[in-house]
């Protein structure tokens, strides 16, 4: 059993490709290392349904126009279902309810866009310095983002309207044509919608389902014992009763493809590979920003550091809920963790 990816290639800025009948890929650009998303159009009959909406840019603004006046002209976008709450995939959701269609998501995805979107700080908050001081976040980091305007979602996500249709797990709705069964994932984005079509092979997968990569399983100011590790690893496990190797898995990005209960058991074995690592690291006791070596084995530049803090936390997290760690504080008040 192997991955296999029967489109090489992602269809271009303002274009599109049909995966299936009624079902037709496009992709939007990030501003990131990780630069694209993965969005999805279903054909209706008289309007269309999409799956995620990318940043709220006035580039992707623009791309949508293309995409409506072009591969897509003719009717209008009635519906859009969001994935999970993070900017790449809700952030012109809001835009396309001004416009007159319908949000559906998971309650959790939508109070936490609706949430971060009214919340704009010009400075982190006190709370979220002291998680990462704690973190044992780099000095010099910590200072230059104690100065500078934190990261916030109404920067990329459009104003979202009152009012949602929601996703739950076990539900099943109508789209393209197709049955599909909702089945929410955890880890990544809590209640993270995911469809799995009755009537054909095909996943809709977001970020849950990623061939290749694997997203930040991260632990915030706003939750500092979670467990998002243990979440994943569950997730992923009950994905795997209804994974068939013939399944093709529309991921939120990188390519679609075949092979999807390999891909699953990978993900659960890449997290339990880099707990054992992490386990025998804390030989001695660590800082959380001490701890990127064993779990990433590649150099963390500042681009990317608040990430691998954040994730870093959450696998020491899972050591400690399983026993195999505990936490304690430093002179300074700065966590450390050692292993059991």
């Amino acid at each position: 059993m192997v991955l296999r990816y029967p489109f090489e290639t992602p269809p271009e800025q303002g274009c599109v490709t049909e995966i299936a009948e009624g079902v037709l890929w496009a992709r939007l650009p990030l501003p990131m290392a990780l630069d694209h998303v993965n969005v999805y159009a279903l054909d209706e009959g008289d309007h269309w349904t999409i799956f995620d909406a990318g940043l709220d840019s006035k580039r992707n603004r623009a791309l949508w126009g293309t995409l409506l006046n072009g591969p897509l002209a003719g009717k209008p976008v009635r519906r859009v279902i969001a994935s999970h709450h993070h900017p790449d995939h809700i952030g012109l959701a809001g835009w396309f309810q001004a416009e007159g269609a319908a949000l559906w998501t998971s309650r959790t995805a939508w109070l936490f866009a609706r949430m971060l979107v009214l919340d704009a700080q010009e400075r982190p908050l006190p709370e979220v310095l002291d998680y990462w001081r704690r973190a044992g976040m780099d000095a010099r980091i910590l200072s230059e983002r104690a100065a500078d305007r934190p990261f916030n979602f109404c920067d990329v996500v459009a104003p979202m309207p009152l009012g949602f249709h929601r996703l739950a797990d076990g539900q099943l709705i109508r789209a393209a044509g197709r049955d599909w069964d909702v089945r929410l994932g955890q880890g990544h984005a809590p209640d993270q919608v995911t469809l799995w079509s009755r009537d054909c092979n095909l996943v809709l997968g977001a970020d849950q389902l990623l061939p290749g990569i694997s997203p930040n399983l991260g632990v915030y100011a706003t939750e500092p014992d979670a467990d998002p590790v243990a979440e994943w690893i569950d997730s992923c496990t009950r994905l795997l009763a209804h994974a068939r190797d013939d399944h093709l898995v529309l991921p939120g990005h990188k390519l679609p493809f075949t092979g999807l209960p390999l891909r699953l058991r990978q993900k659960i074995e890449n997290h339990h590979s880099a707990l054992r690592r992490l386990h025998s690291h804390l030989a001695q006791p660590r800082h959380a920003s001490a701890c990127f070596a064993p779990l990433f084995k590649r150099e963390i530049t500042d681009g990317v550091y608040g990430l691998a803090l954040v994730e870093a936390v959450a696998h020491l997290n899972h050591l400690v809920a399983t026993g195999s760690a505990r936490r304690t504080e430093d002179a300074d008040g700065v966590w450390l963790w050692e292993a059991m």
